[in-house]
């Protein structure tokens, strides 16, 4: 008797409308994609990364990096895959959250991040019309608590806060430093941010880092845990 074949499955195409379990495997069944997403139940696939995206998406990441080295209870994410529900399984360009076990929203299912973490960062060169249209409603109706879109065009900072069900635009404080709302003592400075100046972005950063609010709520974090 022959041993039975096992077929591949059919390959991702742009503008597929799928279901999110049948997105991931077929995904799973590219190994040499790194970039896809479903939203609203239809595929997206990446277009080439851009220098201009590469260059603000490098320092963010450093920028909750940091944050998470000084916040026990805390993780960050890199162009990691999330689980949203039945037809969404979007791949942002960073997200922090907080660990289940401290009280965070979003837990693990399998080898994916699964609900919404609390926060969210996008780049938005190619993709800006999605990060602030399909995937700005996704993230909505996902509560993720804050959404930043860095709009490298523009070189504005949209920070959205989740608040009485629907997002909400923050604008930076009188200094011009935003000052996250979920994470005490996330701080950051938009004019360094798009200069690509990390240490200053850290100089801001670890202010914020050493505040009595960030002390309160790493103190809150163990305690949960």
């Amino acid at each position: 008797m022959s041993a039975a074949v096992q077929i591949a499955p059919p390959p991702l195409r742009e503008g597929d409308r799928l279901s999110s379990d049948e997105f991931l495997r077929r995904w799973e069944g590219m190994p040499d994609v790194k970039h896809a997403e479903l939203i609203g139940g239809i595929v997206h696939m990446p277009s080439p990364v851009s220098r201009p995206h590469s260059r603000i998406h490098s320092p963010l990441a450093a920028w909750i990096a940091t944050y998470v080295a000084y916040t026990p209870g805390c993780d960050d994410d890199l162009e990691a895959t999330w689980k949203m529900g039945l037809e969404d399984v979007p791949q942002p360009d960073g997200a922090l959250s907080i660990q289940p076990e401290c009280g965070g929203q979003s837990y693990a299912e399998g080898e994916y991040g699964a609900g919404a973490p609390e926060l969210i960062v996008e780049v938005a060169n190619s993709s800006r019309a999605k990060d602030l249209g399909s995937k700005r409603e996704l993230y909505e109706r996902m509560k993720v608590i804050e959404y930043l879109v860095a709009v490298t065009s523009q070189k504005r900072l949209i920070w959205h806060q989740w608040s009485g069900g629907r997002y909400r635009i923050m604008e930076p404080d009188a200094d011009g430093i935003y000052r996250s709302r979920c994470f005490p003592g996330l701080w950051l400075d938009p004019q360094a941010l798009w200069k690509r100046d990390v240490a200053r972005m850290l100089e801001v950063l670890h202010p914020g880092l050493a505040s009595p609010e960030h002390a309160a709520f790493a103190a809150r974090l163990k305690a949960r845990r």
